[in-house]
């Protein structure tokens, strides 16, 4: 059961280790594009392409539903980036359901462990397998890999990464599952107001605040990078507002300065920095609304920064 690409190589793993697939269950086909032409999802297109049945509920708890998975009669499901699944689905197999998690559970339980990591400055990660319960991301857990993430690295990076020791993390705890040796333990008890959560990112929590350090703004736009982007407001000078991504960074200065947070420098059309509360941010490549994403100095050729108040925010 999966959405992304994510689950792929989950998915191809386990057909590649040789358990039989018996059903493949993923999300309705949904619009995109210009066209709004029905796209299926990534697990769909290596579903079809390698025979595997194929089921898209819109309703988890939908009799019909519910009753294809009976007959199916599965020993186990995987779980890989899904919807939440109700009781009366993760508790139908005889070995029980298992999920795949991009983070070391208990922290960064939610819909982008892999984000909220990268974004809080974190300097591991990794993946864990546990069976599902009532509540997410909660339930004993079976196995875990930890996986490093570089004082650099963005999202789209330990993505990729963690992507691949997922599948080899769902494969092993197959294999356990089978031969009878499986093991599990509860999540470690963390004080909820320690707890590291991982809750879906909306279009507000992207936006820069500037007013921060210059280590915090740089994990933001690595940890939203390469999508959907970090962003920023900057203003014309005939009142109009856009905003802008920024998509890769460096800092260049963890000092005090005495220019505003937010302030903009452009220096020989080739560098173009952003002030923040202890020294500044050089952007290394930046995109407009409806427009390409570009390189600095590439952009900066066609910019005019007479045009627009120096600043952002």
């Amino acid at each position: 059961m999966g959405t992304p690409d994510f689950a792929v190589a989950t998915l191809d793993a386990i057909c590649k280790a040789g358990h039989e697939v018996a059903a493949v269950v993923t999300t309705p086909d949904k619009p995109s594009g210009r066209g709004l032409k029905l796209t299926p999802s990534a697990v769909k297109v290596y579903a079809t392409e390698n025979n595997l049945r194929v089921l898209q509920p819109e309703k988890l708890k939908a009799e019909p539903f519910v009753e294809q998975l009976r007959e199916i009669n599965a020993d186990v499901f995987v779980v890989v980036a899904f919807r939440m699944l109700p009781e009366v689905v993760f508790t139908m197999p005889r070995c029980g359901t298992f999920n795949v998690h991009a983070s070391l559970l208990p922290n960064y339980r939610g819909a982008a462990p892999i984000h909220h990591a990268v974004m809080n400055g974190e300097t591991k990660t990794g993946v864990t397998t546990f069976f599902l319960d009532k509540q997410i991301d909660t339930g004993d857990i079976i196995d875990a890999i930890e996986v490093p993430i570089r004082p650099d690295e963005t999202t789209g990076e330990l993505y990729d990464e963690l992507m691949a020791k997922g599948a080899e993390l769902a494969v092993k705890t197959l294999a356990s599952i089978a031969d009878g040796t499986v093991t599990t333990h509860p999540q470690p008890a963390i004080p909820a107001d320690q707890l590291k959560p991982a809750p879906k990112i909306f279009k507000e929590d992207t936006l820069i605040d500037w007013t921060l350090s210059s280590q915090q703004i740089f994990n933001k736009i690595r940890g939203l990078a390469p999508y959907p982007g970090a962003c920023t407001h900057i203003q014309t000078k005939d009142g109009r507002e856009e905003i802008i991504k920024i998509f890769e960074a460096q800092i260049i200065s963890s000092e005090s300065t005495h220019l505003e947070p937010g302030t903009i420098t452009i220096q020989s059309s080739k560098t173009f920095t952003i002030s923040t509360s202890n020294g500044a941010i050089l952007v290394k490549n930046i995109q407009f609304p409806g427009k390409s994403r570009l390189d600095i100095e590439l952009f900066l050729r066609g910019f005019h920064p007479d045009n627009y108040f120096l600043k952002v925010y």
